[in-house]
C-alpha cells in the first residue's frame, strides 16, 4: 500500500503523487478506500484509483540505475511518453538511486 506523499507511477497519469487516501461510496452505500493521484507534470491532473483491487497498473518509481538503462535502450524514442517522462523525472531528481518522496525527501527503498 501506498502512502500520503509518495510518488509512484500510474500507467494512467505517469509521475504522479499520492495527494490522499480518501473513503467514497459507491450506490449501496459501501465505502472504498480509494488513492487520490495528483500528476507531477500536470499539477490540475488528478485520479481516484481504488486501493484495493485496482485494474490500473501503480507502481513505485524505476530507480536511478533502472532509468539511466531506460534512457539507453535502443528503441527509447519509441517508448510511451509516459514512460520517459517517469525516466527524465527519476534521472533530474534522484539522489543515489533511492526513492523520492514529494518533498524529494528520500525514503527507504523497499522494493
Amino acid at each position: 500500500m501506498f502512502q500520503k506523499k509518495d510518488i509512484i507511477y500510474s500507467e494512467t497519469i505517469g509521475v504522479c503523487v499520492v495527494d490522499d487516501i480518501v473513503k467514497l461510496a459507491d450506490n449501496k452505500k459501501d465505502t472504498y478506500q480509494y488513492y487520490l493521484l495528483r500528476s507531477v507534470a500536470e499539477r490540475k491532473k488528478k485520479a481516484y484509483i481504488p486501493v484495493e483491487n485496482h485494474t490500473v497498473q501503480l507502481r513505485r518509481l524505476m530507480t536511478l540505475q533502472e532509468a539511466v538503462a531506460v534512457q539507453k535502450e535502443p528503441d527509447y524514442e519509441k517508448k510511451d511518453t509516459l514512460v520517459k517522462g517517469e525516466v527524465q523525472y527519476v534521472i533530474e531528481n534522484s539522489k543515489n538511486g533511492e526513492r523520492l518522496t514529494e518533498n524529494n525527501k528520500m525514503i527507504v527503498q523497499n522494493s
